[in-house]
């Protein structure tokens, strides 16, 4: 039972180790084919979208997705360099310029055929050329053979240099004018970038200035009598006076008529009350005396003035 158990943790123990091994040996290709694969999403994504806000952060993302395939190539320099210029100072300058302009691309027309045509032969280009490169990390590239420049750099960098990392070495030493040169590059484009942005901020807050000191003069002009009139100085020449102007003639309002009389009364009295029967009695008897009153004032204007007797 014990040689059993032993010769089977044995296999198990082999067999682990050749899975470990395998995946050693086969790990780096699969996380480049990740990290290609979402490159390659991203740069469709990218080119896709129409919210400039979100393009600028997928960019910034596309940075730090290089900067991890360059740390799995071991160069961990120009990783570095990518996660700080590409994922960094880009993505703030482009946020910058973003402020000061739309958030959402223009509507482009749907086909350019002429566009297409030059992406697809610059595509085939690239590909075409790299077809004749060595394999990644092959010890047979021609790099690596004897009599080469790297050769030279490799073996004597740390001695003249004193610098362990060779790539540091070849960048702050013997390329060292070419790096200031990049450097001043980099320096003037963001100066360049941040005056164009200081500018424009300047000319916003000149107009919102402009407009809210028309404003104010238009209150201005608006609070102010017209009746008021200017000083005159005596140095100015005096000017006639205007002719005054002729008074409009005023339109005489009709007179309303006993209907509108009426109605108008009715309309102040409110709704009339229903009247009781003594209440009716009375008002009848009232305009029976007014009516008898009138018959007789006609009668006396009908005969006339009386004759006095001499």
């Amino acid at each position: 039972m014990i040689d059993g158990s032993l010769l089977f943790a044995a296999k198990h123990s082999a067999q682990s180790s050749d899975f470990l091994s395998f995946l050693q040996s086969k790990l780096p290709a699969l996380i480049d084919i990740q990290l290609l694969t979402f490159l390659a999403i991203m740069a469709l994504v990218i080119s896709r979208m129409r919210n400039l806000f979100s393009a600028a952060m997928l960019t910034g993302i596309f940075s730090l997705i290089c900067a991890g395939l360059f740390v799995v190539m071991d160069a961990v320099d120009v990783a570095f360099t990518e996660a700080a210029v590409g994922a960094g100072i880009s993505t703030v300058l482009i946020l910058g310029a973003l402020s000061l302009t739309t958030s959402k691309e223009k509507d482009r027309p749907k086909t350019q055929p002429i566009a297409l045509l030059v992406v697809l032969l610059t595509g085939g280009a690239l590909i075409y050329g790299t077809l004749d490169m060595p394999l990644y990390g092959d010890a047979s590239a021609p790099i690596h053979r004897k009599g080469t420049p790297a050769e030279h750099y490799i073996k004597k960098s740390y001695k003249e240099t004193g610098v362990p990392n060779i790539v540091t070495s070849v960048l702050a030493s013997y390329r060292g004018y070419d790096t200031l040169g990049e450097t001043t590059v980099i320096f003037t484009a963001g100066l360049g970038v941040l005056l164009l942005l200081s500018g424009a901020r300047r000319e916003k807050s000149s107009t919102e200035e402009d407009k809210s000191t028309k404003g104010a003069k238009k209150k201005a002009k608006k609070d102010k009598p017209t009746s008021e009139s200017k000083p005159q100085s005596s140095s100015s020449p005096s000017k006639e006076p205007d002719p005054p102007e002729k008074p409009k003639p005023k339109v005489q309002a009709s007179k309303p008529t006993k209907s509108e009389k009426k109605k108008s009364s009715a309309a102040e009295k409110g709704p009339k009350r229903r009247q009781s029967k003594k209440e009716r009695d009375r008002s009848e008897r009232k305009k029976r005396k007014k009516n008898k009153k009138g018959k007789k004032n006609k009668r006396t204007k009908d005969k006339g003035p009386k004759k006095t007797k001499s």
